[in-house]
């Protein structure tokens, strides 16, 4: 029974091709998301939300914002999730920030419908981190914070996620209008509405 569930386990493993198109398709959705949030002067929770504050409150290019913001999650990503996870959202993060200074240089967006923008870039991203996450890597972020004081403190983690994203949002507003900060949470329900209903315990088993 052992050897069977092994070689089953094997069956399902994804190779290192499968991995690096999965990296590469999974962070251009997410890219092209971000790039229509960013036409539409929005922004976003967790890391990505922090590259967006500071890219609107400084100036800074958001690709190397967000490269930047993600080193000091490495260390705890390595310790909670093993070296191969780490490594691959390395890889991610690096891509992505690279494609989200790239794409406005590739791709002219003369018009675009600010509601169009939250949904449809909302999904862009959620389709992207899912892709991530079913070959065990991320775009970095908040979330290993947010789990490693729920297992430190017990602070439930949903909860914990929830107040740093609106932190985001709220400290924008100097710099953000209020009605996009409105349109940036139709954005974020629209990423967890592609997580909560695809990306479910036990319906994919590749690893």
């Amino acid at each position: 029974m052992k050897d069977a569930a092994a070689r089953i386990s094997r069956s399902f493993r994804h190779s290192r091709f499968e991995d690096a198109q999965a990296l590469l398709t999974g962070t251009l959705f997410a890219a092209l998301g971000v790039a229509l949030f960013k036409q539409a002067g929005m922004l976003t929770g967790g890391t990505v939300g922090i590259a967006f504050l500071l890219h609107y409150a400084l100036g800074w290019p958001f690709g190397l914002l967000f490269f930047v913001i993600n080193l000091p999650f490495y260390g705890l990503a390595w310790r909670r999730m093993g070296a191969a996870f780490t490594v691959k959202t390395m890889a991610s993060v690096a891509l992505m920030a690279a494609l989200a200074e790239a794409l406005p240089r590739w791709l002219r967006i003369t018009e675009l419908n600010p509601y169009f923008a939250a949904i449809g870039g909302g999904l862009l991203i959620g389709a992207g981190m899912l892709i991530l996450f079913r070959h065990r890597a991320s775009l970095g972020g908040l979330n290993l914070v947010v789990l490693w004081l729920q297992d430190r403190h017990g602070w439930r983690a949903g909860y914990v996620q929830a107040t740093l994203d609106a932190a985001i949002l709220l400290a924008a507003l100097p710099w953000v209008p209020w009605p996009r900060v409105a349109l940036s949470l139709l954005g974020m329900a629209a990423i967890n509405a592609a997580l909560a209903i695809n990306h479910r315990p036990g319906r994919y088993m590749a690893t």
